[in-house]
Parts: C-alpha cells; sequence; structure tokens
C-alpha cells in the first residue's frame, strides 16, 4: 500500500496543487492529512493565496482516499464543508508490514507518546519541522512537515510511503529531500 501524507495545508491551494500533482506519478493508494486543512490559525499572518474554499473544493474531489485527523485549527465549520471525516483526534492504518498512528501532533507527539506498541510509526504534523526518527522504544516519529508554511528554515514537504520505506519529499519538485 502507497500512502502521501501531507499536513498544515492552512488553506493553501497552490502547494495543494503541486502535491496532488506528485500524486499522479506516485499513484498513492491513501491519502492521509494530518489536520489543519483550511484555517491558518491565529499564530500565522495570512498565507499568500489563501483561499480555503478551494482548498474544500480539491480534497472533496478525492474524498474516497482520503484518512483525515483533526488538527488544532480545524473546526466544525470545516466539517460541514469537507465531505470526508475530519474531527477525530486519532486514526490508525495498518498495512502489511506497518502500523501507522495518525494524529495531528498537538495531542500525541514524541513527548507525549499515545500507547502504541514497538514498530508503530507516530505520523503527526502540528510543528511545521519534518522529522523521520526511530526512537530507542522503536516507536518512529514521522512528520512530513507542512506543504504550505514551513518552520525552522525548512522547505515546503510532504510525506510518502512506498509500501516499504517512509520519505520526506519536496513539494516543489516531488524529489526526497
Amino acid at each position: 500500500m502507497k500512502i502521501l501524507f501531507i499536513s498544515d495545508i492552512h488553506g493553501v491551494p497552490g502547494t495543494l496543487e503541486k502535491v496532488f500533482t506528485h500524486a499522479e506519478n506516485l499513484k498513492p493508494d491513501q491519502i492521509v492529512l494530518l489536520g489543519d486543512a483550511l484555517y491558518h490559525g491565529p499564530r500565522n499572518g495570512v498565507p499568500g493565496f489563501y483561499d480555503p474554499a478551494k482548498v474544500v473544493e480539491m480534497l472533496n474531489a478525492r474524498k474516497e482516499q482520503i484518512i483525515a485527523v483533526r488538527g488544532n485549527c480545524d473546526a466544525e465549520v470545516d466539517q460541514m464543508l469537507l465531505q470526508f471525516p475530519i474531527m477525530a483526534d486519532f486514526s490508525e492504518l495498518v498495512t502489511e508490514n506497518k502500523r501507522f498512528f495518525l494524529t495531528h501532533g498537538h495531542l500525541w507527539n514524541a513527548n507525549n507518546l499515545p500507547p502504541v506498541p514497538a514498530g508503530t510509526v507516530l505520523c503527526h504534523g502540528h510543528t511545521h519541522l519534518l522529522v523521520l526518527e526511530t526512537l530507542d522504544n522503536g516507536i518512529t516519529i514521522f512528520n512530513p512537515g507542512s506543504i504550505s508554511l514551513p518552520k525552522g528554515g525548512n522547505p515546503q514537504t510532504f510525506g510518502f510511503f512506498d509500501g516499504e520505506n517512509l520519505s520526506i519529499r519536496l513539494v516543489e519538485d516531488g524529489s526526497i529531500f
């Protein structure tokens, strides 16, 4: 199973469009949205080309593929527009050889681990900082970064699981970071 991971869109359709263009080549079976889809949040300035209605249209067109969790900037009004569930604090996705715990990161993260077994990949966004590391307890922390508002000098990134390996990829050209 191939999985595309996106997080922290914050209402910017241009970067989402680039990621979906890469998806045409990567051909994911599932798209995981790790929260903060539409609203830019009070701590962020309004991003350039902010158009949450366009993001809704783009996400709804792929609703059959999307598994989403609620970000700290997601609200009930967002759920009213989106045609797939987005209000769960977490979800899980199990493939033939990986178990993914999906959350936004404001509740569960490397500093507050969920009760999951070793070998689980804890996938989250929230910090807008990309991470791919395995802890001493065998849990892998995977943050694909933000496709729209990266922090810490990072580029805009998304994540991809090819059925065997996780990677962080550049929004600009789809290459592995």
